[in-house]
């Protein structure tokens, strides 16, 4: 029996090769749900037949809300998304979790909408002195709880960072940025094979693969695009203000990573 948490993302899902498809407001903005579904219903045919027994899905974009009622295959249970809980109800009855729609971290060369949390205000972000993403900071609180990051999908640059801060982990590559804004799509029957396949082989890798743990305290450096922007972030408890774009945070847990 296993058990597979996946989180979405949109930016990295298959078909969406413009920055304005994921504006709430753009005419292209279902479209972009749309695909996001085809991924996330590609990933969980994908986990079940490599044997997963359960399936739970994250709608991880922006708050929400980016899933389609009644798109979801219905063998997949819909995480509820409590909003004071980033990683929901992933623990540790878990024995894996996925990524699908995946984007690199904040200054990737060539990365389809790379940022790390605000692409507006975050410029760098460390934890113990070395830079991470997204991407990393899910596999650390998933982590947490002692379960392995397995599977990745999105562009290029996503996939070639989660094969940086784990292994071993299956990626599929459905685009390639072309500069930041725009990206080289990946025909749609090929992209959604590509996720169905490297799922179903990640189930494979349970048991094999461990947990990527950062032992406490983890020190996370955060710096602003802007000194009004850490400001605003210098108030919260328990940061330290480094300089005008900077701040400083000792997280005692993987769960406080995010100042």
């Amino acid at each position: 029996m296993a058990s597979i948490y996946i989180m979405t993302d949109l930016e990295g899902v298959s078909g969406i090769d413009c920055a304005e498809m994921i504006e709430r407001d753009h005419p292209r903005f279902r479209e972009s749900c749309e695909l996001l579904m085809g991924d996330v219903n590609a990933a969980v045919e994908g986990a079940f037949e490599g044997g997963a027994t359960r399936v739970m899905v994250r709608d991880g974009h922006g708050g929400g809300p980016n899933f389609i009622p009644g798109l979801l295959d219905p063998r997949a249970e819909e995480d509820p998304r409590p909003a004071a809980r980033w990683w929901g109800k992933l623990d540790s009855s878990f024995d894996a979790t996925f990524v699908v729609g995946a984007h690199a971290m904040a200054g990737t060369l060539n990365a389809f909408l790379d940022h790390t949390q605000s692409s507006v205000s975050w410029h760098e972000y460390t934890i113990n002195g070395r830079r991470m993403g997204e991407l990393a900071q899910w596999a650390i609180i998933a982590g947490h709880f002692g379960v392995p990051l397995l599977m990745v999908s999105g562009d290029a640059a996503a996939c070639a960072e989660a094969r940086a801060f784990v292994q071993p982990v299956e990626t599929a590559v459905v685009k390639e940025g072309v500069g930041r804004n725009a990206a080289r799509t990946v025909p749609l029957p090929e992209a959604r094979g590509r996720i169905r396949e490297a799922a179903r082989r990640a189930v494979g890798l349970i048991g094999a693969a461990r947990p990527f743990k950062v032992d406490p305290p983890l020190e996370v450096v955060l710096r602003f695009n802007r000194s009004d922007h850490c400001d605003r972030a210098a108030d919260s408890p328990g940061v330290e203000r480094l300089d005008a774009r900077t701040i400083r945070k000792l997280a005692a847990t993987a769960l406080d990573i995010l100042p």
